[in-house]
């Protein structure tokens, strides 16, 4: 099951308390005192691991606790500290106070390890408080108490590239055409009810992580359908592909528009991204129609066709690439990268489309 937000209570552990001991041994009169310190109690770590991908672990867990340490003992002997308790996460999880609503950690990189609260110490034993005047003393401290404090884990999911489109318009075939993800595929809309990851490879060495996230319709970000529980998981991303379906009852002109009035009333930072538009669906329409659609599209935009690209995109159908500006101007964002005409079913454009994202996803690494 897929979970992105859980609530958990997590305390360090408590300190040992010291040890009441006096030395007593054969031969030995008045043995003085010799108790141990206590153990310190165990710290909270979250660590961020590639092999986690949702917080189910965390739906029953609503307390962690971390060793609390043990009581010292005789001879001087200290107590065992609390064994240190690590959070295993998704990497995208954000930790939130609750109170507060501060963001405490972001946890991005795999390995990447916070503490997060300091296990208590542990008490004195009463060899630390003998003297000149008091060489009995008959009392130890007690191990202090552990932190405790309530957070929120967020999970926003990490990819290259975020598919976005209306319910049923070919994201989750797409996605599975492309890379190593294996959504549930089915014609009718909201198939995908959890956000997908895959990695898209290009040759033998490069790759970049795509994400499909459940349709968005109008009103998704006042929290109509499931696009505002999920459209976070595409904040992160800096290129986002929108997806119009040539054979949608919807008009293509509603799509895009809805689609990024959505996307730029949800986070004004992820409205700015570079973005592409991918034209589905071409393989179920006529060629003739198909040109007239393309090129109106083209027109609403307000973009030329182009005659030629680095893409090898279908020379028989229009398509729209921009041209590269120098690296340190970047892409129009005001503009879309490319629009191209693909068929996910056919693979038709589908080698260009994930060179071009490609391209797209480079420039943001540079």
């Amino acid at each position: 099951m897929f979970t992105d937000s859980v609530e958990l209570k997590v305390s360090s552990g408590k300190g040992g308390p010291g040890c009441v001991s006096f030395r007593r041994e054969k031969f030995v009169l008045n043995g003085g005192p010799n108790g141990g310190d206590g153990g310190k109690g165990g710290d909270i770590y979250f660590k961020c691991d590639n092999n986690t991908h949702t917080l189910s672990a965390f739906q029953r867990k609503m307390h962690i606790k971390a060793d609390n340490g043990m009581p010292g003992e005789g001879s001087n002997m200290t107590g065992k500290s609390g064994k240190k308790k690590v959070i295993i996460v998704p990497p995208g999880t954000q930790i939130i106070d609750m109170q507060s609503g501060e963001v405490l950690f972001d946890m991005i990189k795999d390995g990447q390890e916070e503490k997060f609260l300091e296990g208590g110490k542990g008490g004195l034993g009463n060899t630390h408080f003998k003297s000149s005047t008091k060489q009995r003393p008959t009392y130890a401290q007690p191990g202090q108490k552990g932190e405790s404090r309530e957070i929120k884990l967020d999970l926003k999911l990490i990819a290259d590239v975020g598919l976005v489109g209306f319910p049923n318009v070919g994201k989750s075939t797409l996605i599975s055409t492309v890379s190593n993800a294996r959504p549930e595929i089915a014609n009718y809309e909201f198939t995908t009810l959890t956000p997908k990851l895959g990695q898209v490879n290009i040759g033998d060495f490069e790759s970049f992580i795509m994400a499909d996230i459940p349709g968005i319709i109008g009103g998704a970000h006042e929290g109509k359908g499931l696009g505002i529980k999920f459209l976070r998981h595409i904040e992160r991303t800096k290129t986002l592909l929108f997806m119009i379906d040539l054979a949608s009852y919807r008009d293509l002109k509603e799509q895009i528009e809805v689609l990024k009035d959505e996307v730029a009333s949800f986070s004004e930072k992820l409205g700015s991204s570079k973005y592409a538009i991918a034209l589905t669906r071409t393989d179920i329409i006529n060629p003739d129609e198909l040109n007239d659609l393309v090129q109106s599209f083209l027109d609403i935009i307000g973009v030329k066709a182009n005659t030629k690209s680095d893409f090898n995109f279908d020379d028989n159908i229009p398509y729209f690439v921009q041209e590269s500006a120098d690296e340190t101007l970047g892409f129009d964002k005001s503009m879309p990268y490319f629009i191209a005409p693909i068929s996910s079913a056919t693979h038709k454009n589908i080698d260009a489309l994930k060179h071009a994202l490609f391209n797209l996803v480079q420039s943001d690494r540079r």
